[in-house]
């Protein structure tokens, strides 16, 4: 599940590139950046949390 929320996020930054410097998509392009970061932001807490409960145990 982890590394398709890597690529989920890969894709989401390639389709905002592509629209962002080939067509002129207006402000909205820029929420698919946006939903990619926060992917990113959520896997790394993620993976975070997971280390944490590992040396826990």
């Amino acid at each position: 599940m982890g590394n398709l929320l890597y690529i989920v996020a890969v894709f989401l930054i390639l389709i905002w590139g592509i629209s962002f410097f080939a067509y002129n998509a207006g402000n909205f392009i820029h929420f698919f950046l946006f939903i990619a970061l926060a992917t990113l932001i959520f896997r790394i807490v993620q993976e975070s949390n997971l280390f944490k409960n590992k040396s826990l145990k």
